[in-house]
């Protein structure tokens, strides 16, 4: 594995910026996840000039600027005065010698001079910018690595066999909309679409009736790979740049009349939600988990899909939530309620074993490309990553004394004593994330949210 625990996991080091040395900040000196952000004009529109950054507590940092100021010197940059910072055009040792630089720039140990030309470049008025995506995304592909999502789901549609004969061979995937891919933040309407009802003898169009999230890690490409070649699964993890949240809106009565024959279309093409902060490969080496162990008779990968060390670090020790806030609640100043509470160590695919299949046909990879797990989801019904396996298809009116072993019908009850078995208009989804181990400082991934809007008719 290319990534080692080094001074910069130190649970010990502090920051001289001291948001950062708050407890359970998601954005401590041991984390400096990356992002951007676009510049606006006086009247507040974007100048569509945008620039690298590292979070570090509540502030955020220009890289460019740092350039500018000479404090990354040690960058075998070569930046004409127009350019600004890529971080996804970074080789993998000058990613892991950004960190090291970052690292130092920002501990309490720095002196008062640095510590001063690093304030010059804290962008300190958010009303002078605005998070953008990390990167700019030309390809985006969604996996289904969750076998507890994937069974959940078959057991609903096809009880007899919830599994298809490929699921536990090969990492099933289906290529998603990169022009539809926005940032935390971004408002998300009701798409609009073709259904047909079990009883209706005709499809119709209109709004989605069943409306869903998706629980979700994303893992950003870089660098990519050329036409024509294959990127092993021993080289894969240096092909990722770090992972972030991913909500994966899903229309599922337009999902469940267009996915037959060839799967997802407009039933997810319309919105997936990205958080702006991207945690860093390296970053995440305290985290590092065995992938998941297969139960007894269930196949071994094949051998292009399997290596040592991605049986023995491929997972993440990754922490997922979902919380849910509806309009009323927010008039009424409650706080977002707690849907469900997952891990990610649970994914039947690891994030190598999703790049090495994409590119096992030759499949051209490019710098910002996102790769996203699927729904992560585990053994009990608290671990359920989307509604329509928290509520079992949205059946609230089954008799319980019928319901399928483990499986809930109970609709989701709020803390205004609303209902929801699938979201409404207004709905708040909170999707957050965190890493935490013994003997290391925990850190955390920001938010990941979106409001459910009306449908335009």
């Amino acid at each position: 594995m290319p990534f080692e625990i080094d001074d910069t996991h130190d649970p010990n080091l502090e920051s001289w910026v001291e948001s950062a040395n708050e407890t359970d900040h998601d954005f401590p000196i041991q984390n400096l996840p990356i992002g951007r952000f676009e510049e606006l004009d006086e009247d507040g529109d974007p100048t569509g000039d945008t620039r690298a950054a590292v979070a570090i507590g509540d502030e955020v940092v220009d890289l460019t600027m740092l350039w500018e100021a000479g404090l990354l010197e040690d960058l075998p940059l070569d930046l004409d005065e127009d350019e600004s910072l890529d971080t996804i055009d970074l080789d993998l040792g000058s990613r892991l010698e950004l960190r090291r630089i970052l690292s130092s720039l920002l501990s309490a140990g720095a002196d008062e001079e640095v510590q001063d030309s690093v304030r010059e470049c804290f962008i300190t008025e958010y009303t002078d910018m605005a998070i953008t995506t990390p990167f700019d995304i030309g390809d985006y592909t969604d996996f289904y690595a969750s076998v507890f999502h994937a069974t959940n789901v078959g057991s609903m549609f096809r009880p007899d066999n919830p599994l298809l004969p490929n699921y536990k061979h090969i990492p099933i995937a289906y290529h998603g909309r990169a022009s539809t891919v926005v940032v935390s933040g971004t408002d998300v309407r009701r798409p609009c679409g073709q259904t047909k009802a079990d009883d209706a003898p005709a499809p119709s169009f209109g709004p989605c009736k069943l409306f869903d999230y998706e629980l979700e890690v994303g893992a950003f490409v870089s660098p990519g790979s050329e036409l024509g070649s294959r990127i092993s699964i021993e080289e894969a993890e240096e092909h990722l740049f770090g992972i972030c949240l991913v909500n994966d809106w899903s229309a599922r009565d337009m999902q469940k009349w267009e996915y037959q024959p060839l799967g997802p279309f407009l039933a997810k093409s319309f919105a997936t939600t990205i958080s702006p902060w991207v945690v860093t490969m390296e970053a995440l080496a305290p985290f590092r988990s065995p992938a998941m162990t297969r139960p007894a008779g269930d196949p071994s990968p094949l051998p292009h899909l399997y290596s040592r060390d991605n049986e023995t670090t491929g997972g993440v020790d990754l922490t997922l939530e979902v919380h849910l806030a509806s309009e009323q609640m927010r008039q009424k100043g409650l706080q977002p309620a707690l849907l469900s509470r997952g891990t990610f160590r649970d994914m039947y695919w690891t994030l190598a074993q999703m790049l090495t299949h994409h590119t096992s046909n030759g499949c051209e990879m490019r710098d910002g490309d996102l790769i996203a797990s699927g729904t992560v989801s585990g053994t009990t019904r608290e671990s359920r990553g989307c509604l329509l396996e928290l509520t079992w298809n949205g059946d609230p009116f089954a008799d319980p004394k019928v319901v399928v072993p483990g499986t809930d019908r109970t609709p989701i009850e709020l803390p205004t004593g609303e209902k929801r078995v699938f979201l409404a208009d207004g709905d708040e989804v909170f999707i957050k994330g965190y890493c935490q181990r013994p003997g290391y400082r925990r850190i955390g991934f920001g938010e990941c949210r979106g409001i459910v809007l009306p449908a335009n008719e």
